[in-house]
Order: C-alpha cells, then structure tokens, then sequence
C-alpha cells in the first residue's frame, strides 16, 4: 500500500481520492443532520405553555356560625346559646393554572393542566390565615383525537362538571352542600363523540374514579376511608348533547355514579346517584348554569347530603338536591343569582343531624382585565329537628388577574 507523503505536517491526498473524500464527508454530514433533527424533533417535541393566576382578596362578614367563615356551605347550631358572627379577609383563594400544550402527539393533541390555590387550610400559627397551605385543585393530561379522548388525573366527576360562577367561592365551589356535587378526585375517563348532527354534537363518558367517602384525613400520614377500605373504585358515565362553541357552547347531559363505602361492621352500602347538568348560553347575554340530583351516601362528591354519608350504621343516607344560577354578562359587568337546595331523608338521620340545607345568592362582578372586583351576597338556612339556623354571608373581592 502506498503511503501518502507528508508535507508541512499535513496529509496530502491525490486529487480523485481528495474529491471522493469530499463527497463522503458531505453526505455523511447530511445524514447526521437529518438524523439529529429527526431525533431532536421525537425526543423534544414543540410543547406550548400557558400560565394564568388570580391574586385575589376576599374581605367577608358572616353573621352566625357556620362550618366555614370565609367560605361558608352550612349553619352550625349556636354554641353555647350564644351568637357569633366574624369579619375578617383573606387571600387564600388565590389561584394558579398552568397549561401545556402539544398540536401532535399520536395522532391526536395533548393537553396537560396544574390548577393550584392555598385553599389546603392553615399552618397552625399565630399568623392565621396569613400561613395558608397550597393545595391541588385539579392536575391532569388528556389526549384528544377527532372523536375520541382519554383523561387520567384529578377533575371534575364527570356527572357533575359544572359549577356557579363566583369570585366569592373559588376554594368551595357556590352551592356545596346546598346541591352542587363538585370534588375534584383522581380518575381515568374514556370520552367518545358522534359525528356532528345539524351542529349537535352527541357523546358519552365512562369514568374510574378513586373512592372517596369525604372523611377528613390526618396532618400528613393518610388513612384509608370508608370508601377506600371497599377495595373497590367509583364508576360514573353520562351521555351528553353539546352545540356552539367558545363562550357560545351550550352541554345538557344525564349521567349515573356507583360506588361502595364500608360500615364499622365490615359490611357494604352503597354510593349512587342519577345526576342531570346543563350549562347553556341564552339570548340577550344571559347564560343558564344547574344541576339537580338524586342518589345516597354522596359526602365523598363534595358534600351531597349535606356532608352525612351514613349517620347510623350499615344506613346510606339518601338525599335529593340541585342548583341554578342565571347570569346576565355585558361590556366587562356580570350580574348573577341562583340558589340551591339539599334535602336528606329525614328517615335515615338522628336528632342531632342535618336535616336540610338551602343556599340563596345574588352578585356582581367587574372584570377590566388585569382588574376583576366582586361583591357577593349569600344567605344560608340550615334545618335541625329542633329548629332552622339562618345566617347571612357578604364578601368583597379584589384581585388581579393575568
């Protein structure tokens, strides 16, 4: 084999080889080019971000005892004989979205949200409710196709997705306890859709969602609930009927929810429910929001039955209830009133129980963005065996929203 001579320290090649060489080095440049990008491309594909938060104030006066002073859903019986109302602010509804977004991700487009407040209560201190804990709202990622999505991490029951609007009750959603079925729960949910129909848009929705029986749990180490301890998740669907689209989009749908919750004697009762939701826009700007509910042994969804799943052992309580809110929007205004309702059957409590619980409110909201200011009013009555509590909640909000 010949052996190129060196000069100057340098390789020199005969001309046929050099241009050959040339070529080579081209190509091969090129591949890996493609090859990179193709790589960089699968492994790093273009995610879009999104970030929206809501600074907010609430300044609030509540006039008896209630379960909640900020946020209040039902009245306590008075302690001691004695009246207490309470006036104070807080800003732990206070909230923070974050979204991701993919256009193409197998076939279909990929949709991750983080929804945080500091709605998860107080750090025992002097500082009150100026120490409030973070809290996860909701926390998913849905992959979507043309008629077809899957869902898995914490939502809405798909049964009962919609809530009122408020700026007055973010940390509770208006009406819990009074009607509205609202906790957010981890689950996978399967989605499909009909083809389109005269601009009616058809579907159905079948979810596996975490039992829950609403239990409150310890500061840090958690135990298993009543639900939880039946081995055994919660299972809801509904059909729905959905037109328009963006802030025209109207949905009325029916659906149904099954679950299991164990009694200190190890038996089974059951969790079930027949919910119907509608949010729909009407004429003029006026928007309609409801639900309405019946079913048993309904705490873990966010206080159905007043908060009570089973007062007396291996006995569901079974109870009906609902809501509606009208809402009337104009140049940046809103103007808005509902009220709600939950009703137990009287049969399935004891003296001391909660035996219905209705929620009225009107209020006024202003969004000059960044701006939003609200002014709530809410009055809420409670009755026991022995007698029916009223009290009377305002709250003012303030907050900057981006």
């Amino acid at each position: 084999m010949t052996t190129p001579p060196r000069s100057g320290g340098a390789w020199t090649f005969p001309a046929a080889r050099a241009r050959c060489s040339s070529a080579t080095v081209l190509v091969l440049s090129f591949l890996a080019s493609a090859l990179t990008s193709t790589f960089v491309v699968a492994q790093e594909p273009k995610l879009e971000g999104s970030v929206h938060g809501l600074v907010l104030m609430n300044a609030f006066h509540t006039s008896k005892d209630v379960n909640n002073s900020d946020v209040p859903q039902f009245v306590l019986p008075a302690a001691s004989g004695v009246e207490r109302s309470t006036s104070s602010a807080t800003v732990r509804q206070s909230r923070v979205t974050v979204n991701g977004f993919l256009s193409e991700f197998a076939g279909g487009q990929l949709l991750g949200e983080l929804d945080v407040d500091f709605f998860g209560g107080q750090q025992p201190s002097t500082g009150g409710r100026t120490f409030p804990l973070l809290r996860i709202r909701k926390a998913f990622a849905e992959l979507t196709w043309s008629q077809f999505a899957v869902l898995a991490g914490q939502e809405s029951p798909p049964i009962a997705e919609v809530s009122p609007s408020s700026i007055a009750s973010i940390g509770f959603p208006g009406f819990a306890g009074s009607g509205n079925l609202w906790l957010w729960i981890p689950q996978i949910r399967l989605s499909g859709d009909l083809r389109p129909m005269s601009g009616v848009r058809l579907g159905a929705e079948l979810a596996a969602l975490a039992p829950t029986s609403g239990e409150a749990q310890g500061t840090f180490v958690t135990q298993p609930d009543a639900a939880e301890r039946s081995g055994r998740p919660f299972v809801q669907g509904r059909v729905r009927s959905r037109w328009g689209a963006g802030e025209q989009e109207g949905e009325i749908s029916i659906g149904g929810h099954y679950g299991w919750l164990r009694d200190s004697t190890g038996g089974l009762i059951t969790s079930r429910a027949v919910v119907v939701s509608v949010w729909t826009p009407l004429a003029g700007g006026f928007e309609l929001r409801g639900e309405a509910f019946t079913g048993e042994a309904l705490a873990g969804l966010g206080g159905g039955g007043i908060g009570q799943n089973m007062v007396r052992n291996g006995v569901p309580v079974a109870t009906k209830g609902g809501w509606a809110q009208l809402n009337y929007r104009a140049g940046g205004w809103e103007l808005g009133a509902g009220g709600g309702i939950d009703d137990p059957d009287d049969d399935d409590l004891v003296a001391a129980s909660r035996l219905r619980n209705t929620t009225f409110e009107g209020h006024v909201i202003l969004r000059r963005l960044p701006v939003v200011v609200g002014l709530e009013g809410r009055g809420i009555q409670t009755r026991y065996s022995t007698e029916t509590r009223s009290a009377a909640h305002v709250n003012l909000g303030v907050g900057l929203e981006f």
